[in-house]
């Protein structure tokens, strides 16, 4: 019976109104200090976790995991492509010429970077395939001049399927009339949207096409798809050495790491930012507990006398802190959970009704707010704020322990 004293008293000091209404107003800012902390937290780290998820899976989907490069380009890319998906972690390969262009259309002007793929090939590297809103890849046939534009590339240009766009390269060409700049009309047999900036700067052709358009008589290097992301400049580095002089590799981590670190970084960052206002939600049960140890003087020298143990007062101070923290803990995680999971439809809601955007596809690398909660992150915010609140009513409770009783009974 004595070992749930603290926690019968506790529980009851936590539900008894306060003669004090100062103290009932400081325990309620607390309870909500740390909901909002631990909703606000558990909210910023499924985004920014939505954020790496959407890097890794469309754009990082999109964009080569790893390349190998010939300076005099890829005589025989079969065989080699035979030979690298020999190596660990690598699942597929597939050809490529890459150009950087400009296109023009009706006094428009749009710079991307033009692909020329192999269709079959690239769905085995790439998610362009799964993510194509018009046409197919298989339109892109060698001779026949068709292109495949970004959707928000396409926007930006003003055309659509069957419309003719010319690509201006930075090469130039001689001619009998002066030099002049080489460029080819296309036709758009296709649109792709992945929700991603690259909409924006992104076209694919056939290599063929790309190849006679950069006067190369083969592909400029084999693309690579890896089944562990974090492996590319390993795999990479093991590539090349095992290659004769003449390649190179580039992996995913040259032209896209420093967004990925960006993120990460942008995620611990926050996290620790928002643990601060967990922590001051926290340490305001300090406060709390020592304005009730102070009104409770005479309540706690009639348990001194009646027997209880320094130890008794101190659980029964700790119980009551915790019982505030461990309520706006919940509630917060309840907050935060259906936060998490609603968010980016709260916020397409809101941009249909005040016909804003939040995220410009040209600035930021997707055009919505995705978000992906994770049990671990709930059960880290979790801990970590448990964990303060236990701390912050360790003084309190201790300074309860040392009220001495004749000193508090002599003026009763």
């Amino acid at each position: 019976m004595l070992d749930r004293i603290p926690f019968l008293i506790g529980l009851r000091y936590t539900r008894a109104k306060r003669r004090n209404h100062f103290i009932s107003f400081i325990s309620l800012t607390s309870m909500l200090g740390l909901t909002l902390g631990v909703a606000v937290l558990i909210l910023v780290l499924s985004v920014m976790n939505g954020f790496d998820h959407e890097l890794r899976s469309r754009v990082l989907g999109m964009v080569p995991h790893t390349r190998i490069e010939a300076q005099n380009g890829i005589d025989n890319w079969q065989a080699l492509a035979d030979k690298l998906k020999r190596y660990p972690h690598v699942q597929a390969a597939a050809p490529y010429v890459e150009q950087q262009g400009m296109f023009s259309v009706g006094g428009r002007t749009q710079g991307a970077m033009v692909e020329g793929i192999e269709p079959a090939a690239e769905r085995n590297v790439s998610i362009l395939g799964d993510h194509m809103i018009a046409g197919s890849l298989d339109d892109l046939k060698p001779g026949q001049w068709n292109i495949v534009l970004g959707e928000l590339l396409a926007r930006n240009l003003g055309v659509g399927l069957g419309d003719r766009v010319t690509l201006l390269v930075p090469e130039a060409s001689i001619t009998p009339g002066g030099v002049f700049p080489r460029l080819k009309r296309f036709t758009v047999s296709g649109i792709f949207k992945v929700g991603a900036q690259i909409d924006g700067s992104l076209a694919y052709a056939s290599i063929d096409d790309m190849q006679a358009l950069a006067r190369m008589d083969s592909p400029q290097g084999i693309r690579l798809k890896l089944d562990d992301l974090f492996q590319a400049h390993a795999v990479t580095r093991d590539i090349v050495n095992d290659l004769p002089p003449g390649y190179r590799g580039i992996d995913w981590t040259y032209t896209q790491g420093n967004l990925f670190q960006a993120i990460q970084m942008e995620k611990r960052m926050i996290g620790l930012l928002l643990m601060v206002i967990v922590a001051v939600a926290a340490f305001n049960i300090v406060s709390t507990l020592v304005m009730v140890v102070t009104d409770k003087h005479a309540d706690i020298a009639i348990l001194r006398t009646l027997g209880a143990k320094p130890r008794t007062i101190m659980g029964i101070f700790i119980v009551q802190g915790l019982t505030i923290g461990l309520i706006g803990i919940v509630l917060g995680i309840v907050i935060g959970v259906i936060l998490a999971l609603t968010v980016a439809d709260i916020i397409a809601w809101v941009e249909a009704v005040f016909g804003i955007q939040f995220l410009d596809p040209n600035v930021y690398f997707i055009s919505y707010l995705p978000s992906r909660l994770e049990a671990s992150d709930v059960g880290i915010v979790t801990a970590v704020a448990f964990v303060l609140s236990f701390l912050s009513t360790l003084y309190p409770a201790w300074r309860a322990a040392r009220v001495q009783p004749a000193e508090v009974l002599r003026y009763e």
